[in-house]
């Protein structure tokens, strides 16, 4: 009956599809707008929010399509070129055999995405990410056929390789999203992806030609100023108490964090005299072994601190939300730990570049389903000048460089070793910590708009610098 139902929306659908394209082709071509298509949450894709703020700075109206789940930045929502238009999204059903749940979960998504298509203006090009690319990949190649839409997808990863974390890599679903995302990518008139080994993947095995577009940090990623940072520490010290002060001043008239002091009378911020250091780390808090690697360095930590290795006292901010955050909360909670000092809030959109701008060092956990993608997390923290401590995988040397930039490791004994060694005599200038930052700050590295006027723009302009669709 639900198979009946879907299929004959799917039908039904499809002809409104064929009689809009077709008043479509009479109107003409709108080649201003670009459909930017995000099968996930719009709040938690900053690639993507990047991509419409881009085209809109560049004379494009945008709309932008995806799940409303948590909140984009302002610049996004506040630009009078760009309109939201929310997906809805179908949750998982508690009845049925799971693979009949997905079924219908793709069928849903692929009819309502072609409704809020066939609903859109005419568009240039329709940007779409990937993963997840089941349907949209099809959905959105439709639409272009159709309408004269040039697609372009954006490769963050693969879509099966993900899918092959949960069912294994030869399960049937994941050889057959592997053959879809192939096909179609075949038929995609742009893509792009975020690193050279992608680039190289795509072309020697699935004879896809893409364009290597790093991830590279906005320009609203850079060091916070110190009476930022005063600012932010109070405001997130209402709600979590490693942020509040170690102790009251005795001068009625300074204002104090654990981390700042500000004087009232002359509005001068300094940093405390043997304040904690301050780790930050994310994570979608779906993994156990991820979690685990980071509990097993802190609490090394905390025994090196304990037997006098002169070691400051800690504070490890975890952001990011996801279906496990309240289980391992509770297992942070079980933690007496007196040196280390964990919380884990969920920070609003532009607040997090501060609180990057802020810390003293960054951990980055991410694993590669494909080993062919790069963690954001730390291209933004690389933007605040922030060294980092990397997991390794295959192609993370396109980013984090060992010993310049920050340190790698395997294990975490190896991210132990690595917190003592840059948190050994801390705050110290001629520390490895202190020599990883200038390395950052002297790099220049290219920002977003920069890069994406380089590589992207030139594929939607002629040799003349025209539009195609102009």
């Amino acid at each position: 009956m639900a198979a009946s139902c879907v299929a004959l929306l799917a039908v039904l659908a499809l002809c409104l599809l064929l009689l809009r394209a077709g008043k479509r082709r009479r109107q003409g071509r709108a080649s201003r707008h670009v459909v930017v298509v995000v099968l996930g949450d719009v709040g938690r894709s900053p690639r993507m929010q990047y991509h419409a703020l881009s085209l809109a700075k560049h004379g494009f109206s945008v709309t932008l399509l995806g799940f409303c789940d948590s909140k984009p930045r302002d610049e996004l929502l506040q630009s009078d070129r760009i309109q939201m238009v929310r997906l809805t999204e179908l949750r998982r059903l508690a009845v049925g055999p799971r693979l009949l749940q997905y079924g219908i979960k793709v069928a849903f998504q692929a009819v309502h995405l072609l409704w809020r298509l066939i609903c859109t203006e005419p568009a240039a090009y329709i940007f779409l990410q990937n993963p997840p690319g089941l349907p949209a990949i099809a959905v959105c190649w439709f639409v272009g056929c159709l309408c004269g839409s040039k697609l372009v997808v954006d490769w963050h990863n693969y879509g099966y390789s993900i899918m092959g974390l949960v069912h294994g890599p030869r399960h049937p679903l994941v050889l057959l999203a592997k053959w879809y995302e192939r096909l179609f990518g075949r038929l995609v008139h742009f893509n792009l992806c975020v690193t050279n080994a992608m680039r190289e993947d795509l072309a020697e095995n699935w004879h896809i030609r893409a364009v290597t577009v790093h991830d590279k940090p906005p320009s609203f990623f850079k060091e916070t100023p110190l009476h930022l940072q005063h600012e932010l520490f109070l405001k997130l010290g209402h709600t979590h108490s490693p942020f509040r002060a170690r102790s009251e001043p005795s001068d009625p008239a300074v204002e104090r964090s654990a981390f700042t002091e500000r004087d009232a009378r002359s509005g001068a911020v300094t940093q405390l005299r043997g304040r904690p250091a301050l780790l930050v780390s994310s994570t979608s808090w779906t993994e156990d072994e991820d979690f685990s690697i980071l509990l097993a360095a802190l609490e090394k930590f905390e025994q090196l601190a304990l037997h006098g290795d002169n070691l400051p006292a800690l504070v490890c901010v975890i952001t990011g939300k996801g279906p496990l955050k309240e289980h391992y909360s509770r297992l942070l909670a079980q933690r007496r730990f007196q040196h280390v000092q964990v919380c884990t809030p969920w920070l609003e959109a532009e607040d997090y570049p501060l609180l990057l701008g802020s810390a003293d060092l960054g951990v980055c956990l991410h694993k590669s389903s494909s080993g062919l993608d790069l963690p954001m997390k730390v291209v933004d923290m690389f933007g605040c000048c922030l060294p980092v401590c990397a997991v390794t995988f295959k192609c993370l040397h396109e980013l984090v460089r060992h010993e310049e930039n920050g340190l790698v490791f395997q294990d975490s004994e190896e991210l132990a070793a690595q917190l003592q060694m840059l948190f050994s005599k801390f705050p110290d200038p001629a520390g490895k910590l202190s020599q990883f930052r200038r390395n950052l700050r002297e790099s220049r590295q290219l920002r977003w708009d920069e890069s994406w006027e380089q590589t992207v723009l030139p594929l939607l302009m002629d040799r003349k610098g025209a539009l195609w669709f102009s």
